[in-house]
């Protein structure tokens, strides 16, 4: 547990950085800051590990206050990944990994094993262990800052905008990747970023800070989308938080037809005799061959004959949330959703008009991805 006690950091040029925060920061959790440019968050993380010390207030780590450590004993106990990895250019990837383990004594030999254990965790093959930093791709780099971070297995991690100076492809990845090792690891993470996106997605507590160092609220994503504390906070979260809170909707909840859907084998007549502009095409098992234009069937025969049109894509039912059953209906030709079950099989269909009165508040779930109950205000518990 991290805890910030009337924390502030002043310049002696009169500018305050940080601005008498007091929040605390759940152990095995990630937290995450954001808030615009200057605002203070990234001060407020290197606070932690005292490579910035504060003018006023006390930070305490697991309720000690950390200006009882040593500043080296205590950055070595605790992990840190910056935006451009900031690896060492003449260490291969394996003695960048092994590089706190040293510090700390061990042996080479016990090091390296390590830094190769975690290579294979952070998704990255042992081939690459003898590589240096300048032969990986900048998404390979920010994963082995990752695994150097973790070198000692510290209980608490810092990340100052890990993710931000790869492309939005490699980002995406790096998000999933990330939430895999947490549920792993659960370690104690402060992570700042400027993408409230990235935020939502990975954060189980978000900090927004305002202009001179202040917390403007603290609380869940869902929270946070759903009563932001002012209009600061609702301006910064965006005018699409509506369509945010979709991602804490679980999909198995919403409401689906039968819809359009048809097997292949059917004949072009049954296909008109529904009455519908679209048809979607399934095999056998049911799985999802693509959408025909009823109006370009052909005379007789059957939908084998038809011409399809791609999908989209689909949502699954286990697992996906409202965002994605949403999406799903905006990209489909035929504007309609098309829900799956763990195998594949279509169960039904949706357009954005059903899938959003359907997103109850009853269907939420928390950032475990456990089911929120509403109180009597609509709100969640």
């Amino acid at each position: 547990m991290i805890r910030f006690d009337a924390v502030s950091k002043k310049y002696p040029n009169g500018t305050t950085a940080v601005d008498e925060v007091t929040v605390e920061l759940a152990e095995g959790a990630i937290t995450i800051l954001v808030g615009p440019s200057g605002c203070g968050k990234t001060t407020t993380l290197r606070m932690i590990n005292r490579m910035v010390e504060p003018t006023a207030g006390t930070v305490s780590l697991r309720g000690r206050d950390i200006r009882e450590v040593d500043a080296p004993e205590l950055r070595r106990g605790i992990g840190y990944v910056i935006q451009h990895a900031g690896l060492f250019p003449h260490r291969t990837v394996l003695d960048n990994i092994a590089t706190v383990p040293l510090l700390l004594g061990w042996s080479k030999k016990k090091a390296r094993a390590r830094a190769a254990e975690l290579l294979e965790l952070v998704g990255l093959p042992a081939e690459m262990a003898k590589r240096y930093p300048n032969q990986l791709s900048g998404g390979q780099q920010q994963r082995v800052g990752v695994a150097r971070a973790l070198g000692a297995d510290p209980p608490v991690l810092l990340m100052d905008e890990p993710f931000s100076a790869v492309d939005p492809i490699v980002r995406a990845e790096l998000q999933t990747e990330f939430a895999r090792l947490q549920k792993e690891l659960h370690k104690t993470i402060v992570f700042v970023t400027h993408d409230i996106d990235e935020a939502i997605r990975l954060g189980d507590r978000i900090a927004v800070f305002r202009e001179g160092g202040r917390l403007a609220q603290f609380d869940t994503p869902e929270r946070l989308l759903a009563d932001p504390a002012d209009d600061f906070v609702a301006g910064f979260v965006g005018q699409d938080r509506g369509i945010r809170r979709l991602s804490f909707v679980q999909a198995g909840g919403l409401p689906l037809r039968e819809g359009p859907v048809l097997p292949v084998t059917s004949p072009a007549t049954e296909a008109r005799a529904l009455d519908e502009p679209w048809v979607l095409v399934v095999d056998d098992a049911r799985r999802p061959l693509g959408w025909t234009p009823v109006a370009d069937l052909p005379g007789s025969g059957t939908l084998a004959d038809a011409a399809l049109v791609p999908l989209g894509h689909t949502f699954s039912l286990v697992g996906d949330s409202a965002r994605a059953a949403l999406d799903s209906a905006l990209l489909s030709p035929a504007r309609l959703a098309v829900g799956v079950d763990a195998d594949g099989r279509v169960v039904g269909v949706a357009d954005a008009y059903e899938l959003t009165a359907g997103a109850a508040p009853a269907n939420r779930t928390d950032a475990a991805g456990s089911p929120v109950a509403a109180d009597s205000t609509g709100g969640d518990r």
